[in-house]
């Protein structure tokens, strides 16, 4: 080819010519003139460098060089796949066997993600989800090139990315059953007697929200264990006489192992939300995840 101006008009007069083996058959399936497809021709002639249709030995029609049989099943399929181009993309859950990437901190990801699973199984029974823990250094990067397809956590984060809030928490306090002062009401002096389970996310912490809310009324509770995951803290309430205060859609998920109670003071709420990257937000099957999600976290809300 001398030429690479091959445009979709020159691709569609070559399957016409050859498959009608007729300029004037082949110019009203092109809906043009003969002069037109004449001239179609004559660039496409250029470009190969070959006559690709020669006229036949009856008069009637053109038949096809070698050059041209050897072009036909490729000309045929780039048509084919330029046609696809065009149609939209459509997802359908049952079916699909795509895999997304969540990103999410373990509070949260305890909180939503059985939910999730168990919503997928039902809608989506051949997609994957991967839960990721969040890498702040390489969040943005990972939101934009399209290998993080959520995140979701809490706070304020980068201002070009689309979000919708999941819920808002309450923080409760959970005891062992049987815990040895009883299951009334909790009073504040109680509250910071007894030993308490923290969780620090750096690992070795032994003050956190709860202890900064407390010095804001002059008082302080006994934080005597430290631990950095949240999945561990509720086993070690339940084996012990510590308390623990975490939201109380985290600690729901261990109602048979321990009590929960409302706290004697006042908590702000903690709140969670999704977050993706414009570049989603026409994709068929993200949207799907996005309605898969908001549900799951309505559902585990009601429950």
């Amino acid at each position: 080819m001398s030429d690479p101006d091959l445009d979709t008009g020159l691709l569609r007069a070559f399957e016409a010519l050859y498959a009608h083996r007729n300029v004037t058959r082949a110019a009203e399936q092109l809906g043009i003139g003969q002069p037109a497809l004449s001239a179609r021709l004559t660039r496409l002639r250029t470009l190969f460098g070959d006559t690709l249709f020669t006229p036949s030995s009856t008069g009637r029609g053109v038949v096809p060089t070698a050059r041209a049989d050897q072009l036909d099943p490729g000309v045929r399929d780039l048509i084919t796949r330029l046609a696809r181009l065009g149609e939209p993309v459509t997802f359908e859950p049952t079916t699909s066997e795509r895999t997304f990437r969540l990103a999410l901190y373990e509070n949260p990801a305890v909180m939503l993600i059985p939910d999730l699973v168990r919503r997928l199984q039902s809608t989506g029974p051949h997609i994957r989800i991967a839960v990721i823990a969040p890498d702040p250094e390489r969040m943005s990067e990972g939101m934009e090139d399209g290998s993080i397809d959520m995140f979701v956590g809490s706070g304020r984060t980068s201002s070009l990315w689309l979000s919708r809030t999941l819920f808002e928490e309450q923080f409760v306090v959970a005891q062992r059953a049987g815990h040895p002062r009883g299951r009334g009401p909790l009073t504040l002096d109680e509250y910071c007697a007894l030993d308490h389970v923290l969780i620090s996310a750096e690992g070795g912490g032994f003050s956190g929200l709860v202890d900064d809310t407390l010095a804001m009324t002059n008082r302080r509770r006994r934080v005597t264990v430290s631990v950095q995951t949240y999945a561990l803290a509720p086993l070690i309430v339940a084996n012990s006489d510590c308390l623990c205060t975490l939201p109380r859609r985290f600690l729901a998920k261990y109602a048979a192992a321990i009590e929960v109670m409302e706290p004697p003071f006042a908590l702000n709420a903690i709140g969670l939300t999704a977050f993706w990257h414009p570049r989603h937000q026409e994709d068929e099957g993200h949207a799907w995840l996005r309605g898969q999600m908001f549900a799951a976290a309505q559902e585990q809300g009601r429950s």
